[in-house]
């Protein structure tokens, strides 16, 4: 969770009117983390899955009025619809004793702000990871047609791992919904100064271009040291928004690439329509910066990677790749019946053998999977990880994805990805040992690394239940229960979606309906 709410005054004792301690659900209470205008924000351990969420509770003084707990409710509507590595995530909404509360993911790391403040602005590749990563999910916002309305450095975390997510969509407007689009005219300033857009300003209609703007006044005072324009009143700073130009950060920052330099300052024009018109424009621009300053591309697995990866030239020898994966595209997507399940395991590992497993009747060309996969040399090693990774991701060998061990060992999580790669390639092979070895070692990392846990878990679920070990795998599965919403890997969900049914019968209704309702909500997104 953000910390840009001021912290309780007394951190060992409740203060008056804390929460700490009490039940919401199955929420209980730990700690208050801070307070904003419309509500107070506590850590809470979510009892059935054991595990740590932030609990956003409306102050109760509000609640009574329809109009704040409307704008509660859509905060939530909007951001729950937000699923994104760059996003924190909504687990859940409700209602106990008057209180109204939402349980999100809770982000442990610093806000932006609190970095700048410590560490001064950030090396130029760090930088870039910052303002992929929140374009990232900028652009996912916009796809849901989301405006985030507050983006700010308080409002961007960052994690130990390098992870950045953007938080609280507090003033979130869903731009496809006309019913929404009043509930923020009330009177109360909506934003920060600091870092409001011009039409902001003027209260004008807002679209994904104002949180553009909005990234881009942090963007120059992430790299200047200081916001583009200041003053002693809201009113004073808003003016500037609408007239003043900033002073170019080149002057400032003489040492930064001219191509980030104009990036930033386009973001900050006056006028939308001089903007970038999306994120993903933003993105395709960043791009081009990190591979002319530091001739490295950005790994696969990063998010924004499936449109930006689409413009650059192919080694030809994934061409066939590609073409495979557009025919699975097209196929309709259909989940099997349970009558099925019995002949399904053969199915699964032929799923694997495509590459995907979109759809499980798939009947491919067999001119494509002659070229899909061919006989490779050794590997050649690139000038760095970054480099090694992306190709390994245009051939998807084993070869290729063994010289990101080979050639960089010591680069951990390049090699993390790496192995998870390797142990598909291995399951789609049928050496369910190989695989297990690497599943094993995804399974025992560190809590801090959730979404590979969770792969790892997933993984000794699926093989155990391939073996026969029904046992084994149940237990594998209860522990997979509290991190099961980080996996994200679609193989891994059909996998899972195997080991379910082969365990109906010792999970319970309850728990199988609880994993049932789970996975046809992540097919039902495409996945």
């Amino acid at each position: 969770m953000s910390s840009q709410f001021p912290p309780a005054s007394d951190p060992h004792q409740p203060a008056e009117g804390d929460l700490s301690g009490r039940r919401l659900g199955d929420f209980h209470l730990l700690r208050r983390l801070g307070r904003g205008a419309m509500a107070e924000v506590y850590l809470a351990e979510q009892e059935r899955l054991k595990r740590q969420v932030a609990i956003k509770i409306l102050k109760p003084e509000l609640a009574g009025d329809r109009t704040y707990l409307q704008r509660f409710e859509l905060e939530a509507q909007a951001a729950a619809s937000l699923v994104h590595a760059n996003i924190v995530q909504i687990y859940e909404v409700g209602c106990v004793d008057q209180l109204h509360y939402i349980a999100q993911e809770y982000v442990q790391g610093r806000n932006l702000s609190d970095y700048l403040s410590r560490h001064g602005p950030p090396d130029l590749s760090h930088a870039l990871s910052i303002i992929r990563q929140v374009a990232s999910a900028l652009a996912k916002a916009a796809e849901r047609g989301v405006v985030h309305r507050d983006i700010k450095p308080e409002n961007i975390m960052l994690t130990s791992g390098g992870e950045v997510k953007v938080a609280d969509f507090g003033l979130a407007r869903l731009t496809r919904e006309g019913a929404a689009n009043d509930l923020t005219q009330i009177g109360i300033t909506l934003g920060t100064p600091l870092y409001m857009s011009p039409e902001q300003v003027e209260g004008k209609p807002l679209d994904p271009r104002s949180d553009i703007y909005s990234f881009g006044v942090t963007c120059y005072q992430m790299l200047a040291g200081t916001p583009p324009f200041t003053g002693e009143t809201a009113l004073g700073v808003a003016v500037q928004h609408l007239k003043s130009r900033p002073q170019p950060l080149e002057s400032l920052r003489p040492d930064l690439p001219p191509a980030l330099c104009r990036i930033v300052h386009r973001m900050l024009a006056k006028y939308p329509s001089e903007r970038f018109d999306s994120a993903r424009v933003l993105l395709r621009e960043l791009r081009r910066v990190q591979i002319e300053h530091f001739g490295d591309d950005w790994p696969e697995d990063l998010p924004g990677w499936e449109s930006l990866a689409a413009e650059m030239p192919d080694d030809p020898r994934v061409a066939a790749t590609r073409r495979l994966g557009e025919l699975m595209k097209s196929t309709a997507r259909m989940r099997p019946g349970r009558r099925r399940w019995g002949w399904l395991a053969a199915g699964l590992v032929a799923a694997f053998a495509i590459g995907g497993a979109a759809a499980w009747w798939l009947v491919v060309p067999p001119s494509l999977l002659a070229d899909a996969n061919p006989a490779l040399p050794k590997v050649p090693k690139e000038p760095s990880v970054e480099r090694q990774c992306y190709r390994a991701s245009q051939l998807g060998t084993e070869a290729a994805w063994q010289s990101v061990l080979d050639y960089y060992p010591d680069k951990k999580s390049y090699a993390l990805r790496a192995k998870q790669q390797l142990s598909l390639i291995f399951l789609r092979k049928e050496e369910y040992a190989r695989a297990m070895a690497i599943f094993d070692e995804l399974a025992a990392l560190d809590e801090d690394q959730p979404e590979l846990r969770a792969f790892g878990l997933a993984g000794q679920c699926g093989v155990l239940s391939l073996r026969g070990q029904c046992d084994e795998s149940d237990a594998v599965l209860r522990r997979l229960w509290p991190i099961h919403d980080r996996l994200d890997n679609r193989q891994m969900k059909r996998l899972l979606e195997y080991a379910i049914e082969r365990n109906r019968s010792k999970l319970g209704q309850q728990t199988a309906r609880e994993w049932d309702r789970w996975l046809a909500e992540q097919f039902r997104e495409g996945d």
